[in-house]
Order: structure tokens, then C-alpha cells, then sequence
């Protein structure tokens, strides 16, 4: 199963985003299967003419979100989905009430802006 990506250098996104977002939306969908051996980080750049290090922060990302993992010379693949979100998305939560509380904020304060913060990353 081939990985189908490409790149649109018009979008307002940048390059390494567009790839972190379709190959985390392929993983998650099925389309790219846990497992999948992914296209190594030379190969991809060439072949959708972009520099070696764009892919590789787009794979550093991927990295970090856990929706792939290295396995040293054996490349990289698609992990197996698991609650790394969830686990990173609660440790980023606790961080920001304990800040919020160290500032002063009450409840309803660092609750409202909290979901301002998500309105404006999500939409309403």
C-alpha cells in the first residue's frame, strides 16, 4: 500500500505541516495501517521535491504525537494507535491549571479561557 501524499505550495499551510497532517489523517483513518513501513525521509523529500529536512520535522512531529515510530535502520512505520494523545493532551492540562492557579486565576477564569483557546483552534 503506497503512501499517497502531495504537497500544495499554495495552501497557507507550510510544507512539513501538510505531510505531519495527511499522514497522521491516513494513520488514523486505516488507510495507512499500523505497521506500514513509511518512505524514508530522502526518498520522500525527493519525491515530492521538497529539502530532506522538511520531511524530517514532519516525521519529528509525527514522532512526537505517536502516530509514527523509528525503529533505527529499520525505518519508520506507522504505530499502533494508543492513548499517547490522550495521555500528552491530560499532562498539557495539568500544566496549564497549575499555571493558571499560580497566576491568580480562579476556576471560572482559566475555564473561560481555556475555551476561548480551544474556539479559536477548533472553531465554534
Amino acid at each position: 500500500m503506497p503512501l499517497s501524499l502531495s504537497v500544495d505550495p499554495n495552501a497557507p499551510e507550510p510544507p512539513f505541516e501538510q505531510i505531519r497532517a495527511r499522514i497522521a489523517e491516513q494513520a488514523r483513518s486505516g488507510a495507512l495501517p499500523v505497521g506500514h513501513k513509511l518512505p524514508t525521509v530522502r526518498g520522500l523529500a525527493g519525491e515530492l521535491g521538497l529539502a530532506a529536512n522538511t520531511v524530517a520535522k514532519a516525521y519529528r512531529a509525527l514522532e512526537t504525537d505517536g502516530v509514527i515510530e523509528t525503529r533505527g535502520r529499520n525505518g519508520t512505520f506507522v504505530a499502533a494507535p494508543g492513548d499517547t494523545a490522550e495521555r500528552e493532551a491530560a499532562a498539557a492540562a495539568q500544566t496549564y491549571a497549575q499555571r493558571a492557579r499560580r497566576l491568580g486565576l480562579d476556576r471560572a477564569a482559566a475555564l473561560a479561557a481555556a475555551q476561548d483557546a480551544l474556539r479559536a483552534v477548533y472553531g465554534d
